[in-house]
């Protein structure tokens, strides 16, 4: 069967994450330069191969300040690791457009297995015969698995940042060329 390539469309998608602030509120983040490809067996996303990754140095949490801040080695460490990444390996159908897909994120040099949820949004052709494919993702993972382990407790006692990082990532992907096997 021949191997369809799909290129990540960032001007339609978006790749963000959710955590804790005092454990009363949440703070969202988002990465605004990224990349990203899918191989599949003709259009069939079952058995996908997908690879992502985000630059850190990117990264905006709508404040300047909190943002320096996430980048430097209390927190990613930009200068020393640049970029975050994500290697799908299984996709198993868990429904009629629903997917968990694991595979190894690497973030800070360290990697790790985890699965995240898949909803296949569909293909569609787009007003200039573009084939296109939509995808929302969300997962859960824990900061100091990556050695994000700033862990400042307020003067009251509190935590100041929750554990669990949660992931979300609306995507959108245009099919390439078509590589017939040799």
């Amino acid at each position: 069967m021949s191997t369809t390539t799909w290129i990540l469309d960032p001007t339609h998608s978006e790749v963000q994450f959710k955590i804790k602030h005092l454990m009363i509120s949440t703070v969202t983040g988002q990465f605004n330069n990224f990349s990203g490809s899918i191989e599949t067996e003709g259009d069939d996303f079952s058995k996908a191969r997908i690879k992502f990754s985000a630059e850190i140095a990117s990264i905006s949490t709508n404040n300047e300040q909190r943002d320096e801040h996430l980048k430097n080695g209390d927190f990613f460490n930009a200068a020393k690791y640049p970029e975050l990444s994500f290697e799908g390996t299984n996709m198993e159908k868990n429904g009629e457009d629903r997917f968990t897909v694991t595979g190894t994120l690497t973030m800070k040099g360290i990697s790790k297995e985890v699965s995240l949820g898949v909803e296949y949004g569909g293909i569609a052709v787009d007003p200039w015969g573009n084939t296109r494919s939509g995808f929302a993702v969300t997962g859960k993972i824990k900061r100091s698995d990556f050695d994000v382990n700033f862990g400042m407790i307020t003067e009251t006692g509190n935590i100041a940042l929750g554990e669990e990082v949660k992931l979300f990532a609306n995507t959108e992907f245009v099919k390439q060329a078509v590589l017939q096997p040799a």
